[in-house]
């Protein structure tokens, strides 16, 4: 996974050359902004209640609970976008072109991605981290490899550049999960496993019979961690926030700040953001809510 990010690193050092910084800020603070904000609102709080607790559970529940982050994601996408298009200020067309396009195909990548989620938390619960660390490396790699080729060849397509490898990367995210429970269910090793999931059917909402559509326990826990995960968010990105909602810089500025603080942030992003998300789903898995310190496995 590092090797694969040095690479993403330096496909992106060399794209730099050939853009504009204008361009840059747009694309890596306002754009990514949107798609990060849509998918945080929409599914950071399901992941962090459906990752809790054992995986012998109603596994249906779950996935029904998941498949409401889509239009919550159609939601946030439809309002926000409009805020981005609207509301805020409007880079020069001929500075930065097809700026509009941009908004809707950031907006589009995060509820393609939206669609994997099911897939995902089931991986996560099951630490299939083989399956993660491959899905996330092949679409980056995919998605910086189609930026230098289109930088390189059409550098006057300006966001059109950045929206297709957006969507591509999102695509080949998802498509990798998909491809990969297509293969493994019904398999003799996932029989061998016991998985709690025998067909891809099984993966779309179903409704359970005599029963609610969603475990109501997760749907409480998500609520809460929704509640508490703002200020994360605010913390994570809040300079972003910052710069685009208060004009604080120009875009130009925003571009080269960005760059900047990207260069400063490697060793968070490289080492402890990984180490954080493997231990939030170790600790998920040998800890159990509602008990208290004295009954837990020791």
């Amino acid at each position: 996974q590092v090797l694969f990010r040095v690479v993403t690193f330096g496909l992106n050092a060399f794209t730099l050359r050939y853009l504009s910084r204008e361009l840059i800020g747009v694309v890596n603070v306002r754009l990514t902004l949107l798609y990060s904000t849509v998918v945080f609102l929409a599914r950071e709080a399901f992941r962090r209640a459906c990752l809790s607790g054992s995986t012998k559970r109603n596994w249906t529940k779950t996935i029904n609970l998941l498949w409401l982050t889509v239009p919550l994601g159609v939601f946030w996408s439809i309002f926000l976008g409009l805020v981005w298009l609207h509301l805020l200020e409007v880079p020069d067309p001929s500075v930065v072109p097809h700026y509009q396009a941009g908004v809707v195909a950031f907006g589009l990548s995060a509820i393609i991605e939206l669609l994997g989620e099911p897939f995902w938390v089931l991986a996560q619960a099951h630490l299939f981290v083989r399956l993660k660390v491959i899905a996330e490396s092949l679409s980056v790699v995919s998605k910086c490899i189609l930026t230098v080729i289109l930088v390189v060849l059409y550098p006057q397509w300006g966001l059109y550049i950045f929206s297709l490898a957006q969507l591509l990367y999102v695509s080949v995210l998802v498509m990798c999960y998909v491809i990969y429970f297509m293969m493994f269910l019904g398999s003799p090793e996932a029989t061998k496993k016991s998985f709690p999931v025998a067909r891809m059917k099984a993966l779309l909402p179903n409704l359970v019979e005599d029963e609610t559509f969603v475990n109501w326990k997760e749907a409480w826990l998500t609520w809460s961690f929704f509640k508490q995960s703002f200020l994360k968010q605010i913390l994570t990105e809040g300079e972003r926030y910052v710069m685009t909602f208060l004009n604080v810089l120009n875009f130009g500025d925003q571009g080269v700040y960005d760059i900047v603080n990207n260069l400063g942030s490697l060793v968070a992003r490289f080492i402890f953001l990984p180490i954080e998300e493997s231990f939030y789903v170790f600790f998920a898995k040998v800890l159990e809510r509602g008990k208290k310190v004295k009954d837990q496995k020791q």
